[in-house]
């Protein structure tokens, strides 16, 4: 069964630690490789861009993350850049790897808009406004003040919407995501985030948000991060299962998907620590699943709406 992830951060690795390498690396230094990738059927991987704060706020270590994203990803043989819905159906068609690019947090645009329209160009094509804190944009999911998008970020929403960049929600303050779910003429994904009904933490969704989504026709992508799973100390596959129940419950069957969260993390759920792994949430899915709904899950919904709200060509 094919796979589609849309949240990893190994561009964030391999732009901190130079010794690494995506293809052929070490056992324990990137969780997602091209070797994992092949061994999941993955068809789609999406690669985001996140500047650690001790580099954040500059243009520069954003170009630095598109330039490993060449060097080192494209360049492995089944890798494909996906900038289109043409790229995406060429790639599936020839059994290649897709690499989509999308930017977690704007600070280093530093409200400039003709930065974004550049970062467009060189194949961006998801953002998210803020990571956890505030910036020029809008405050994020653990800013205390729970502030909404600033008249900047209005613009920014406008702009991505013109330029067919993909808005991402997860890392928003609640107000914040209200203000682009509203904002937003174009559909809304949440990349990495769970029901909140099922684990009260701040960077997952409440049920509005869910329903909010769902009515927007977008997408959220169930992330294995433990803590955004379970407050358990060992997280299972089971406790993520509840999340998607939940989502389905909703009516948001068609509207799950896969964000990992894979090297952004320092702590795995059981039997879920890179993408070699999963074909056990695949086989545990099709315990409570149909085929049809798990390969939904897995990678029909993702490509359904990509297809849909990528650029054509």
């Amino acid at each position: 069964m094919k796979v589609i992830d849309f949240h990893c951060d190994v561009l964030c690795k391999l732009l901190i630690n130079e010794k690494l390498t995506f293809q052929a690396s070490k056992p324990g230094s990137l969780d997602v490789t091209y070797e994992r990738l092949k061994a999941a059927g993955t068809i789609l991987q999406t690669f985001a861009i996140y500047i650690p704060q001790s580099m954040n706020g500059r243009l520069e270590p954003i170009l630095e993350s598109v330039d490993r994203f060449h060097q080192m990803v494209l360049t492995c043989e089944d890798m494909m850049w996906i900038r289109t819905a043409k790229d995406l159906d060429f790639c599936i068609t020839n059994g290649k790897i897709g690499a989509l690019l999308s930017l977690e947090g704007v600070d280093g645009l530093q409200g400039q808009m003709p930065l974004l329209r550049i970062l467009h160009q060189l194949g961006i094509r998801a953002a998210g406004l803020t990571w956890n804190h505030a910036n020029w944009a809008a405050d994020g999911a653990m800013e205390p003040r729970n502030g909404g998008l600033t008249s900047l970020g209005r613009l920014l929403v406008e702009e991505c919407n013109k330029l067919d960049i993909l808005l991402d929600v997860s890392h928003l303050s609640e107000r914040a995501f209200w203000d682009v779910a509203e904002h937003s003429q174009k559909p809304i994904l949440a990349s990495h985030s769970n029901a909140k009904e099922i684990c009260d933490h701040p960077r997952n969704l409440n049920d509005t948000q869910i329903e909010k989504i769902i009515a927007k026709q977008g997408l959220i992508g169930i992330t294995f991060v433990p803590w955004f799973v379970s407050s358990s100390e060992v997280v299972l596959i089971d406790d993520l299962l509840r999340h998607i129940e939940h989502i389905c419950e909703l009516g948001g069957e068609s509207h799950i998907m896969l964000g990992s969260d894979f090297d952004g993390i320092d702590r795995y759920m059981q039997d879920l620590t890179h993408p070699g792994e999963l074909i056990a949430l695949q086989d545990a899915l099709l315990k409570r699943y149909t085929e049809k709904q798990t390969e939904q899950f897995m990678s029909g919904n993702a490509l359904r709406f990509l297809r849909k709200n990528l650029p054509f060509s």
